[in-house]
């Protein structure tokens, strides 16, 4: 199911490079088959052409951390605290402060 579900993605990305619901999709595909490495590939060109209110940012740094990129992924979730607070989303700012929170303090 994902991988046509995954070509399918590919192919609008190669008519529409920039399309960032496309991308963002093929991010969530990969998540769904763990392939990690892939995640972040696409969530970091997600995050080039989209102005994210934070939930990528999240997801980025989940799949950073499970790659054992902890510094990376402790930038991503300060990243993905200052867009929820820029639009307005406190309570998934609450959770990515959490989030960031386990890795200061482990």
């Amino acid at each position: 199911m994902s991988t046509s579900r995954i070509e399918a993605l590919q192919k609008m990305l190669d008519d529409r490079p920039r399309d960032p619901r496309a991308r963002f999709g093929l991010a969530l595909e990969y998540e769904r088959l763990e392939r990690w490495d892939d995640v972040v590939l696409q969530l970091r060109e997600y995050l080039s052409v989209s102005d994210d209110e934070g939930n990528a940012y999240g997801r980025l740094a989940r799949a950073l951390a499970l790659l054992g990129r902890v510094d990376e992924a402790r930038q991503a979730y300060r990243d993905g605290i200052q867009a929820a607070t820029r639009h307005g989303h406190p309570t998934m700012a609450a959770d990515l402060e959490e989030e960031l929170a386990e890795y200061d303090n482990g």
